[in-house]
């Protein structure tokens, strides 16, 4: 995956109504951590990583590149949203289009922080790159983000299997900004 092409990074923090969606610093670094490293968040991406490997090569400011979005609440990180430009893929359907990811501590599912944090980002990518489609590739297994999908706007594509599992991709058709209301 590569950069996103002409986007302003880090932009402005985004603000919802609960959350603050923002380049990554050097305090989320223990959270970068314990996301990569948790059993529960990895259960459909491949299993967790080490803590101690972790420990070793996760830098001060983790994942600093463009589209990497710490995710927060209460001035604590809670989760990471990604928006990358996909290069490689299992799906051609997928190639050179933008690409949805996100990764929340178990302790933040179930409070729909997922939905209001991916909404954001999708206005941020409408905003920065209009007219340009997003996909979002998950198991088949996980009914979360099988759910999720839906509710971002995502359809299938194709279903395919992939690392040993059954894969969704989805895609959310481009959409451009709205124009500013002017009374």
């Amino acid at each position: 995956m590569t950069e996103l092409g002409p986007v302003t990074w880090p932009p402005a923090p985004i603000t919802t109504e609960r959350l603050v969606l923002r380049a990554p610093e050097a305090r989320d670094r223990a959270t970068f951590i314990e996301l990569l490293a948790s059993p529960d968040v990895h259960a459909y991406l491949g299993g967790p990583r080490q803590r101690d490997e972790l420990e070793r090569e996760v830098p001060a400011v983790p994942e600093p590149w463009p589209g990497s979005f710490v995710v927060e609440r209460d001035g604590l990180m809670i989760g990471q949203i990604l928006v990358r430009r996909v290069t490689e893929h299992r799906n051609e359907a997928a190639l050179g289009k933008v690409d949805l990811g996100y990764l929340f501590l178990p302790r933040a599912w179930g409070h729909g922080y997922a939905a209001e944090a991916c909404a954001a980002a999708l206005d941020w990518v409408d905003a920065c790159l209009p007219g340009e489609p997003v996909v979002l590739a998950t198991r088949t297994a996980n009914a979360r983000s099988m759910r999720l999908a839906a509710k971002l706007g995502f359809t299938e594509v194709e279903r395919f299997r992939a690392w040993g599992a059954d894969q969704w991709l989805g895609q959310r058709p481009p959409r451009t900004p709205a124009a500013p209301h002017v009374p």
